[in-house]
């Protein structure tokens, strides 16, 4: 990881856009949280990464995207959303 956490958020969503599968939506999801904690992100920018990942993800709308980026964007909200509780828990 290279930049800031929002160049990094930004570059995510690029990825997640056009990826084929739910299996590759919820690997790059995984490897990036992977990549954070190994770079021992504070847990408190974890948690903001998190819910900037869900806002920016709101901002789609299912009129601008094709049926599987739309599918991409749904399971990335649900996953981070998951990520998100995890954290509320912890904390």
């Amino acid at each position: 990881m290279t930049g800031t956490i929002n160049e990094y958020s930004a570059k995510l969503i690029n990825e997640i856009l056009p990826a084929a599968s739910q299996e590759a939506v919820e690997k790059m999801i995984d490897e990036s949280m992977n990549v954070l904690k190994q770079k021992k992100v504070n847990g408190q920018v974890l948690v903001n990464f998190v819910e900037n990942m869900v806002a920016e993800l709101e901002q789609f709308s299912p009129m601008n995207k094709d049926a599987q980026q739309w599918s991409n964007i749904k399971l990335s909200k649900i996953i981070f959303h998951r990520i998100w509780l995890q954290f509320t828990v912890i904390v």
